[in-house]
């Protein structure tokens, strides 16, 4: 169960766990043009789901994950990923000083939110959640976080992506 404020909300969508091949999906770039998940195929891919990067914990946890894409190198991308529009995003991150993740907007068909399971039909927000994928398209993580005004676990996303990383050396 997820909860928001102690109060729960309905995941809708199909979940994905640890060893699953991770669903490919189509969102919104900052400059509108379209992203997908497979272009990033031969790469590790941390997949950080946040309500709103308008939020305090989500902008905590995008500028953190934003130091640690600057540690990792070029085998990785961290793509944050909300229902803002791309316009939102792209005035976020030039305010946040944010440029080493990706941030990319599921606004128009909630695709990724459908196939990671952790879209908030309700409300139409993501939950909060971290992927990690590997550079075969496997998913190697997985935490959806239990209440969305949480920050997930940075160090045990982090240790996955440090040894898939090694691994692939």
């Amino acid at each position: 169960m997820v909860t928001m404020k102690g109060k729960p909300v309905v995941l809708t969508g199909d979940k994905v766990k640890v060893g699953d091949i991770a669903p490919d999906f189509v969102a919104v770039g900052n400059d509108l043009s379209p992203v997908k998940l497979s272009s990033f195929r031969g790469k590790v891919v941390v997949i950080a789901s946040v309500p709103s990067l308008d939020t305090p914990v989500c902008d905590v946890e995008t500028r953190r994950f934003n130091v640690e894409a600057g540690k990792l190198g070029e085998a990785v991308v961290i793509l944050t990923i909300s229902m803002d529009l791309p316009f939102a995003q792209k005035r976020w991150c030039g305010a946040a000083g944010v440029d080493k993740v990706v941030t990319v907007s599921d606004h128009r068909e909630a695709a990724f939110g459908r196939a990671y399971g952790v879209l908030i039909e309700d409300l139409r927000l993501l939950a909060r959640a971290v992927f990690v994928v590997d550079p075969e398209g496997k998913i190697r993580y997985a935490e959806v976080v239990k209440e969305i005004t949480s920050e997930p676990d940075y160090a045990a996303a982090l240790e996955v992506v440090r040894r898939l990383v090694a691994a692939s050396r």
